[in-house]
C-alpha cells in the first residue's frame, strides 16, 4: 500500500524532469474540463486529502483538427472521489486502487480505463512491523490479511522510506476522477474537485520484507503509453507488472515521518547518515 510519500520539487523542476512544456494548457481552463494547476510547498510527509502534483495525458482537442496536445501538470486531491460519490470524505477511504482489481472495480474501473496519471514523488514510505521481542515481518494489508488489525496493534513500526538510487523523481501509477459537489453552486469552480488514487501491486522480492504491497512504479519508458488513452487492458496489465525494483534503495528513517505534524527534507534522511549509530539498512 502507499499511505505516504515525499515531493519537494516545483512546477519547474517537474515540467524538467517529465518533459513537459511550459504552458501546455490556456490559464482560463475551465475547472469543469480540466484540472487547476497551484504552486505548492515542498511536501515530505504527503497525507490522503492533501493536493498533489500529477502528470496528465494529452487534453483532447474538441472539434479542433491536428493531433492532442501536450503533457500537462497539475495538481490532484489525494483520495479518489467516485463521480457517484455523495460526500468528498469518501476519498480517505480509497487513496489506493489495487492493481489486481483495478480494471473490475466500480470505483476505479473507468478511471483506470480513460484518466491515467503520473504522481511525481522523491520516495514514498511504509512500515516494518517489529515485534515485542524485536523480529521484523512485513506489514500486510486489511484487503488480504483478515488478521491485519491485531498484528499492527500488538507491533511496533519502523518507517522506511524507497526511492531511486540516483535521485531521480518517482513516477507513480494514478488514476484520477472528477467530482461534483452536490452542496455547491455549479458555477463555483470550488464544486469540482478533481482527484487521484495510488496503483499498488504486490511488492517486490527487494521490498517484500517491509510490506507486502508497494506503488506501482512506472519507469520512463513507459511513461507515454501509461498516460496514453488508446492503451488497452492487455499493455497495462504489462505496465503494472514492470517497476524497476532493481533500481530502488530502502533506508530506514526516523519515527519523526510517523506523524503528519513532522515535515522536512530531515525525515528523508537516512538512519545510517544521521549520526544516530544505527547500522546500514540498504538491502
Amino acid at each position: 500500500m502507499c499511505g505516504r510519500y515525499a515531493q519537494s520539487r516545483n512546477v519547474h523542476q517537474l515540467r524538467l524532469a517529465f518533459g513537459l512544456p511550459e504552458e501546455a494548457l490556456p490559464g482560463d481552463v475551465d475547472p469543469r474540463a480540466w484540472p487547476p494547476l497551484e504552486e505548492l510547498e515542498p511536501d515530505y510527509n504527503i497525507s490522503p486529502g492533501r493536493s498533489v502534483y500529477a502528470v496528465l495525458g494529452p487534453p483532447p482537442q474538441a472539434a479542433e483538427p491536428g493531433p492532442p496536445g501536450p503533457r500537462s501538470l497539475h495538481t490532484l486531491r489525494w483520495g479518489l472521489i467516485p463521480s457517484w460519490a455523495k460526500d468528498r470524505n469518501v476519498g480517505y477511504r480509497m487513496i489506493n486502487a489495487r492493481s489486481e482489481t483495478i480494471a473490475d472495480k466500480p470505483s476505479f474501473r473507468t478511471a483506470f480505463r480513460r484518466r491515467r496519471c503520473l504522481l511525481p514523488a522523491d520516495a514514498y514510505y511504509e512500515w516494518q512491523l517489529i515485534g515485542k521481542d524485536g523480529s521484523a515481518e512485513p506489514s500486510t494489508s486489511p484487503a488480504t490479511d483478515p488478521h491485519h488489525r491485531r498484528r499492527k496493534a500488538k507491533a511496533d513500526k519502523k518507517p522506511w522510506s524507497v526511492r531511486y538510487s540516483g535521485g531521480e523523481p518517482l513516477a507513480l501509477a494514478g488514476i484520477f476522477e472528477r467530482w461534483r459537489d452536490p452542496e455547491a453552486d455549479a458555477n463555483d469552480p470550488g464544486a469540482w474537485v478533481w482527484s487521484c488514487a495510488v496503483v499498488t501491486t504486490e511488492a517486490a522480492p527487494e521490498l517484500s520484507h517491509i510490506h507486502e504491497r508497494m506503488p506501482v512504479v512506472v519507469p520512463p519508458q513507459d511513461w507515454a503509453r501509461w498516460l496514453d488513452p488508446a492503451a488497452g487492458p492487455d499493455e497495462l496489465a504489462l505496465l503494472l507488472e514492470d517497476t524497476p525494483a532493481e533500481l530502488l534503495r530502502a533506508d530506514e528513517v526516523s519515527t519523526d515521518v510517523n506523524s503528519i505534524k513532522n515535515n522536512g527534507p530531515g525525515l528523508l534522511l537516512p538512519l545510517s547518515e544521521s549520526g544516530s549509530g544505527e547500522p546500514d539498512t540498504l538491502f
